[in-house]
C-alpha cells in the first residue's frame, strides 16, 4: 500500500493524544490543578494536528462531514463521530479541571473510554480488510492499541516529571505492554503476505478452471489503484528500518524510562528525549505499515 505522510501524521500523532488522553483520563498523570490541564491541552492540539492532518488525503477535504453519516456501517465514520466527541468531552474535562482544580471523574474516565475506542476505530479501518493479509490480524489492534499506550505513558511521565511529580513505580507496566504489542505485531505478521492468503486463482475467482496466468497487464498506463494499492519496498531496506523502529522507537524509550527514575536533575531531559525517540519510530513503524502492505489488487496487474 502507499504510504500516504498525511495518514501516517494522522495515526500517529492522533495516537499519541488519544494515549495520553486515557491516562489523564484514568488519573495516571499529572494530578497539579495547572499541570493536569496543561497536558490535557497538549493532548488536544497532538489529537486535533493529526485529525487536521487526516484531510489532506481526501479528494475533496470540503466534504469531509458527509463521513459522518455512515457511522452504522463504516469505522471510518465511527472513527470520525468517536474523536469529534472524544474532543468535546474532553475539553470539557480539562477546562472543568482547571476552574475547579479537581478534574471530574466521571468525565474522566468517559474520556479514557472513548480514547481507547476512538484508537480501536482507528485500528478496525484496516483490520477489517480480507484483502490486506498483513493488516486481518488481531496484532494490528495491539500494535494501534499499544503503541497509543507507550506514547501517552512517556508523554505524562514528562509532564508529571516537569511539575514536581514522580511516575509512580509500576507506570513503565503500560509503556512495556505498548512496546512489547508493537514488537509483536512486527514479528507476527512479516510471513503474512499475499503468498499465504491468495493467489491469481482465488483472486479472480477461477481457480476451479484451473492454473490462471496473466495474458497481459489490465492497463498500459499507471492507474489510481496502482498509485494507492501497489507498493515495492526493498527488503534490506524494510529490515533496517524495522531494526530503527525497535530500537529507536521501543527500547530505547523504554531504558531512558526506566533510567529515569534515578536521574535527578536529568529525568525531564531524559524524558524528552525518550519522547522524541518515541514518536521516531512510531513515524517509522506506521511508514513500515503501509509500505510493507500488499493488497490483493497487485496480483491483477502482475505486481505480486
Amino acid at each position: 500500500m502507499h504510504p500516504a505522510p498525511s495518514v501516517i501524521v494522522f495515526t500517529v500523532l492522533s495516537g499519541l493524544g488519544f494515549g495520553t488522553m486515557a491516562l489523564l483520563g484514568l488519573g495516571l498523570g499529572p494530578s497539579g490543578a495547572v499541570a493536569g490541564p496543561l497536558t490535557g491541552l497538549f493532548a488536544l492540539v497532538l489529537a486535533g494536528a493529526g485529525l487536521l492532518a487526516s484531510t489532506l488525503h481526501l479528494g475533496n477535504p470540503q466534504r469531509a462531514w458527509r463521513a459522518f453519516s455512515q457511522w452504522r456501517t463504516s469505522w471510518l465514520s465511527r472513527e470520525g463521530v468517536v474523536s469529534v466527541a472524544l474532543m468535546a468531552i474532553f475539553f470539557a474535562y480539562v477546562a472543568g479541571w482547571f476552574l475547579t482544580g479537581a478534574p471530574s471523574r466521571p468525565l474522566g474516565l468517559l474520556s479514557a473510554l472513548l480514547a481507547a475506542l476512538a484508537v480501536f476505530s482507528t485500528t478496525m479501518i484496516y483490520a477489517q480488510l480480507k484483502t490486506v493479509p498483513r493488516w486481518s490480524n488481531p496484532f494490528t489492534v495491539a500494535m494501534f492499541l499499544g503503541l497509543a499506550l507507550a506514547g501517552g505513558v512517556i508523554a505524562t511521565g514528562l509532564a508529571m516529571t516537569l511539575a514536581g511529580e514522580t511516575p509512580g513505580p509500576g507506570a513503565g507496566l503500560p509503556l512495556l505492554a505498548g512496546s512489547a504489542a508493537a514488537y509483536a505485531y512486527r514479528r507476527r505478521t512479516g510471513a503474512l503476505t499475499l503468498a499465504t492468503a491468495a493467489t491469481l486463482e482465488s483472486a479472480t475467482g477461477l481457480g476451479a478452471l484451473g492454473k490462471v496466468r496473466q495474458v497481459e497487464p489490465p492497463h498500459s498506463a499507471p492507474n489510481y489503484l496502482m498509485k494507492e494499492m501497489i507498493f515495492i519496498v526493498g527488503r534490506r531496506r524494510a529490515e533496517k528500518l524495522a531494526v530503527l523502529f525497535v530500537i529507536f522507537g521501543l527500547f530505547a524509550p523504554l531504558f531512558l524510562y526506566i533510567l529515569s527514575r534515578e536521574a535527578g536533575a536529568l529525568a525531564a531531559p531524559g524524558l524528552a528525549l525518550a519522547l522524541a525517540l518515541h514518536l521516531f519510530g512510531a513515524f517509522v513503524s506506521r511508514w513500515l505499515f503501509f509500505a510493507e502492505a500488499e493488497h490483493v489488487v497487485g496480483l491483477y496487474y502482475g505486481r505480486r
